[in-house]
């Protein structure tokens, strides 16, 4: 099992990063169990707890599944490397292993929206925070993760293969593993460049301090 990390609440909050380089250590069953639980803790509108959790690991037909999104990825990579102009840096030698790596990846989990309702632009309201409990439970658990959305390049495979219903949206594909590196304090904006009072663009005085 992997040891879970001594970390408090504000402390994961503050250091749950972007993990995508993994080890080829699997994650351990129990602690997926827990992951999981966690995630499903997470608030949703009317509590109708509409997130569904499809996960992949190492059967044949995970195989198949993490193959399809392997190629979804590195065309993704490649189309938005282009498009942005990445140049070599840390970040993108890091994403360029990630995507290399895909199929070699412990788990993956496609987060889905059971929906009861024709789909609407605010449902994301009733996944994302699941999604954001999902990964806050793997750091404290000692694994890393990373939240993205080219699966969506191949969602009408992956509904065939996976036998996904065409009511059940794909919200977002997330990969757990052992971190090869660490997490560590996230790089954000200043406080008084995202946070205004009264009106739009007026700073609060009281937000000028070293967090």
């Amino acid at each position: 099992m992997n040891p879970r990390s001594q970390v408090d609440l504000l402390e994961g909050l503050a250091t749950t990063r972007s993990i995508r380089r993994y080890t080829d250590d699997p994650v351990d069953v129990d602690d997926l169990r827990s992951i999981l639980w966690h995630a499903g803790r997470a608030p949703s509108g009317s509590n109708r707890q509409p997130f569904r959790f499809l996960v992949l690991r190492d059967s044949a037909q995970a195989g198949r599944a993490k193959s399809l999104l392997g190629d979804a990825f590195r065309t993704g990579w490649n189309a938005k490397r282009e498009s942005d102009g990445y140049r070599p840096s840390r970040f993108a030698d890091s994403m360029q292993r990630y995507v290399d790596r895909f199929e070699s990846t412990p788990v993956v989990i496609l987060v889905c929206l059971d929906r009861y309702r024709p789909p609407d632009p605010m449902e994301g309201a009733s996944v994302y925070p699941a999604c954001q409990n999902l990964l806050l439970a793997a750091r404290a658990h000692g694994y890393g993760g990373a939240l993205t959305m080219w699966h969506l390049r191949v969602e009408h495979e992956l509904r065939t293969l996976l036998d996904i219903p065409d009511h059940v949206g794909l919200s977002a594909c997330i990969t757990i593993g052992v971190p090869e590196g660490r997490h560590g304090p996230v790089r954000r904006k200043a406080l008084d460049e995202v946070v205004f009072e009264d009106r739009w663009g007026r700073s609060a005085d009281w937000i000028h301090v070293e967090q």
